[in-house]
């Protein structure tokens, strides 16, 4: 699939619920929503392939072949607030796939869940690789957005294309950061994943935060490639015919895990804020409310919630 051409096929389903509360306290944000299950995008490394698996498919091409559409999310999140399962926090649209993929281009699901948002005036931040959120600035401007998280793992052409098979390049993105912080919305980069013996060296992570900077980026955050088992299985039949010499070395550097060595991590973490610093960039998002900002709305209970207009004839 080539990049913005549809995927061979996808699938309209109602979502019993759209708002995902997020228990994990590592996280910044207490909520996420996912407008598909699986992205077009078709990115080997994803560690949302393996989400897949409870659908009864592979971490292959399944992933961005087969696309679960959440075609009523608006109403059942209009629902789900109406009876009031938001208790305050922040929202993250875009932790399992790619609100922004192709098929987002004719379905307009993310708008629809925006258009919701916009008018209870909730916390969100949006995470895509794709300039098509352009599209949706009206939204945006009027939205409470905490950030959108543009992705990009390498401005390398040849990287780029045999790791992210359908993804829109790397250059568009950083325009689009450009563009959004210009008409008001915060922006910036997620300098993710960095793939260790690929785009771990000091001048492809330095050109990356280079163009972050003369394209307005408000924060580079880095984050290192992340294998479960079923990705790791996918994405190293990937690596070995398309980079035949670093394939061992990423073999041996992950083994039996998921995460590379915590020495590694350490030292790739050090350059790289030693880069952003150097930058004067940011190397984290601006801040999700605060998880006890909404104190008052939990202890009352379930509380409906209506949307800010309303509210303010009341």
């Amino acid at each position: 699939m080539k990049n913005g051409q549809l995927p061979d096929r996808w699938f309209p389903v109602r979502p019993k619920s759209v708002l995902n509360r997020v228990t994990d306290k590592r996280m910044p944000f207490e909520w996420s929503i996912n407008p598909y299950r699986g992205c077009g995008h078709g990115c080997h490394f994803c560690y949302a392939r393996a989400t897949h698996s409870w659908l009864g498919f592979h971490a292959d091409d399944s992933f961005r072949n087969n696309i679960y559409v959440k075609r009523d999310a608006a109403s059942v999140l209009r629902s789900e607030l109406k009876r009031g399962k938001w208790k305050g926090g922040g929202i993250a649209i875009g932790t399992a796939t790619d609100p922004y993929q192709q098929l987002e281009g004719k379905l307009k699901i993310t708008r629809s869940i925006l258009e919701v948002l916009q008018e209870y005036q909730i916390p969100c931040s949006i995470t895509t690789r794709s300039p098509l959120i352009l599209r949706d600035l009206d939204l945006l401007k009027k939205m409470k957005i905490i950030s959108v998280n543009i992705s990009v793992s390498t401005l390398d052409r040849e990287i780029w294309r045999k790791t992210e098979p359908s993804s829109p390049h790397p250059r568009q993105r950083m325009k689009t950061v450009r563009e959004l912080n210009h008409m008001g919305v915060s922006a910036g980069i997620f300098l993710a994943p960095i793939i260790p013996y690929l785009t771990d060296t000091e001048e492809q992570l330095q050109q990356v935060v280079n163009q972050a900077k003369q394209h307005g980026a408000l924060f580079v955050v880095p984050s290192i490639l992340r294998l479960s088992p079923e990705v790791k299985s996918w994405f190293f039949r990937q690596v070995q015919p398309a980079f035949p010499r670093v394939y061992p070395h990423l073999v041996r550097l992950y083994g039996e895990k998921a995460i590379a060595p915590e020495s590694y991590r350490h030292s790739l973490m050090k350059l790289v804020e030693r880069l952003t610093e150097e930058a004067r960039l940011s190397a984290r998002t601006p801040p999700y409310e605060n998880r006890e900002a909404h104190a008052a709305i939990r202890e009352r209970g379930s509380t409906s919630l209506e949307p800010l207009e309303q509210l303010r004839l009341f």
